[in-house]
């Protein structure tokens, strides 16, 4: 536990009075006094009234942001049942009509850059042209509302682009990044039969270009339902495409006449895309949310905690097979214009992204816990050599941020810094606890949960409490919940996955406190938290103190059940280059351990491997490594293609047989 959770702290930042007037959570709240005669007492009113109502809050966001519809409806939802309530009965709506409403031509909507190509802006006017034409060429190829549209392609305009034109179909997009491997593409898209597939010849990182060609047509082999494969040059020349079945190149897509953009008004609840779950165990979940959730979830989300505004530019570094790709596409539904980077962030060094907010001149810079750590490591310097005068937020997410990250910002970005760590996931496409533009920041701590959002920390009996550690819970129906499960016909993976705990009420599988003044503090997954003579602490807090230690860059750790003990606690390390295994270094991060967390988190055991296990957004395989060592086949513990090094799993696999034998 922080001791910012004792109240006592002072704020590292506080928003200015002008800052305050100006946001646009402080306009959407006294549009509420003018025409509904409702006041707040700040904003922790708010938010109760927000969770109190449900109904009444989801229709003012409605009315405040003129949702464009067609149809009619009673309510915003039906019951407060989860899972299964239905919103806006009878609204028929378009995700990427509110996109494109009221748009200057020749404002930028998007900055792009890769490893190999220049900072380009591309206007509105441009966006606008290139999506009706690439919808145009969609429904020549018979792609019609339902029908999927999937893309293996990196984050670069061409896929917002594919997205758009496939959005304002009505169809249904889904996408992955190209460095994922034939078997987690597979996986995913197989699921859900795509009609047509959008891919690149290949794509660059950290210097190197990587050639897809044979990949996408084994893809195109592997998938029947594919009719068609789109694909775009991201390499700079022109690839051979003859191997690759019904292919056709993106500008044979386009058709040489059509006419103006359009957009198919579809149910409120029509499926607008697919994600999928980190995919450790079995085939990942495909996890279907609506046109009409997202809309209204993002609508509040980038206006009113992310106070996107005219001139704004937010960046988000992101691949498209995470949900902040999803995340960044929708900061289109505000005034600001988005920044898009694909490419290795620390290639040539951990000053590259930095280097590119100063020269698109970022005003919001996002990206995760695990980069601002890398930079720590690497002693970055961001302020230092480089104009960063328009940045004036960093958003952090993916992993809690510890707070010697929330120093570092502080220390190196600059003291007038609005820093806001979130915290929510691919499940419902947003940060449940997050960012307030009108709340200060507190060291190690979320600002608030986020409007809407009934987030509340239950013990063990399924009891709510304030400042102590307990189960994430969502006792409120939210838009952007799924609608299904692709292929759970009878719901009872989706009921599993969230409500097998607490019936009727989202357990998310984080641990959370909520502190007396409203902030939020994550301690990491539920489901890998380490137990230890009845204190539990989550895995996070344990690699803060083990990560101290300079001679140690990554690290893992498990809670391996042993019938008649406290269990075996392992800790797996990645050490610095030169730095050895020694008794000093396990002494050193014992006391660590010991001094932070709590004598029974001192690990039974530290090993060192080359590499931690990761996900290709930078997730730690708690779970499938403790599956791994108390038995299950690595094939069913994870999906190997889903991960950012293959080859990590092998010292587990090797390390459990030897527990075997023992």
């Amino acid at each position: 536990m922080t001791d910012s959770s004792a109240g006592l702290a002072s704020p590292l930042w506080e928003p200015t009075p002008e800052a305050i007037e100006t946001s646009q959570l402080t306009a959407y709240t006294q549009w509420l006094d003018d025409t509904h005669g409702l006041r707040f007492d700040g904003y922790n009113e708010l938010w109760k009234w927000s969770t109190d109502e449900p109904d009444a809050f989801w229709r003012s966001i409605w009315d405040y942001f003129d949702v464009a519809y067609s149809g009619s409806f009673d309510h915003a939802l039906a019951s407060m049942d989860m899972p299964g309530t239905k919103w806006f009965e009878g609204a028929e709506i378009n995700y990427a009509e509110h996109i494109f409403r009221d748009r200057d031509p020749e404002t930028v909507a998007i900055f792009s850059a890769t490893e190999t190509r220049d900072l380009a802006p591309m206007t509105w006017g441009e966006l606008e042209e290139r999506v009706a034409a690439t919808a145009a060429g969609l429904k020549d190829l018979g792609v019609s509302e339902g029908d999927r549209v999937a893309a293996y392609l990196p984050n670069v305009p061409e896929t917002i682009v594919a997205f758009l034109a496939t959005s304002s179909l009505g169809a249904i997009w889904s996408s992955c990044s190209p460095d994922f491997g034939v078997g987690a593409v597979t996986d995913r898209f197989a699921q859900i039969e795509p009609k047509v597939l959008f891919a690149v010849n290949g794509y660059t990182y950290g210097g190197k270009s990587f050639d897809r060609t044979g990949v996408i047509a084994e893809l195109a082999r592997s998938m029947p339902s594919v009719e068609h494969v789109v694909m775009i040059d991201n390499l700079g020349e022109e690839t051979d495409i003859s191997s690759i079945p019904n292919a056709i190149r993106e500008e044979d897509l386009r058709p040489e006449e059509y006419g103006p953009l359009e957009f198919t008004r579809v149910p409120f609840d029509h499926p607008l895309w697919v994600l999928y779950s980190s995919g450790t165990t079995g085939l990942p979940k495909a996890i279907v949310q609506g046109q009409g959730g997202i809309l209204l979830e993002h609508l509040k989300k980038m206006h009113l905690h992310l106070d996107a505004k005219p001139g704004d530019r937010i960046f988000w570094f992101t691949t498209t097979g995470w949900m902040m790709w999803n995340f960044l596409a929708s900061c289109l539904l505000t005034d600001a214009a988005i920044v898009l980077y694909d490419g290795n962030p620390g290639h040539p060094d951990m000053e590259t992204l930095w280097q590119l907010a100063a020269e698109a001149e970022v005003t919001c810079f996002g990206t995760s816990a695990s980069y601002i750590s890398a930079c720590m490591k690497a002693d970055a310097e961001p302020g230092q050599g480089r104009d960063l005068s328009k940045l004036r937020a960093v958003g952090s997410t993916g992993s809690p941020l510890a707070p010697e990250g929330f120093d570092w910002i502080y220390e190196q970005v600059g003291e007038q810094t609005w820093l806001f760590s979130t915290s929510g996931g691919t499940d419902l496409c947003t940060a449940f606890v997050g960012g307030v533009p009108t709340l200060p920041v507190y060291r190690g701590e979320i600002q608030a949960r986020t409007l809407g959002a009934a987030v509340e920390s239950w013990d063990e009996e399924g009891r709510p409490h304030v400042g102590e550690v307990g189960e994430l819970v969502i006792t409120k129906p939210m838009p952007s919940m799924p609608l299904y499960l692709w292929g759970d016909e009878d719901g009872s993976r989706y009921r599993e996955s969230y409500f097998d705990v607490y019936p009727g009420i989202w357990r998310h599988g984080d641990w959370i406190e909520i502190t007396e003044r409203g902030t939020a503090i994550i301690y990491g997954r539920s489901d890998s938290t380490i137990n230890r003579g009845g204190i539990r602490m989550g895995t996070s807090e344990i690699y803060r103190a083990v990560l101290a230690d300079p001679d140690i860059v990554d690290a893992l750790v498990v809670d391996i059940p042993k019938p008649g003990t406290e269990g075996w606690m392992p800790l797996f390390v990645v050490l610095a280059d030169g730095a050895e295994m020694t008794d000093d270094l396990k002494a050193r991060v014992a006391k660590e351990i010991r001094a932070y967390c709590s004598p029974r988190h001192v690990p039974n055991e530290m090993v060192q491997i080359a590499a931690v296990p990761r996900t290709l957004s930078g997730k730690v395989l708690e779970v499938p490594v403790k599956r791994i060592l108390t038995g299950t086949p690595p094939e069913k513990a994870a999906s190997r293609d889903s991960l950012a090094d293959p080859h990590s799993l092998d010292f587990f696999v090797e390390y459990a047989g030897r527990l075997e034998a023992d």
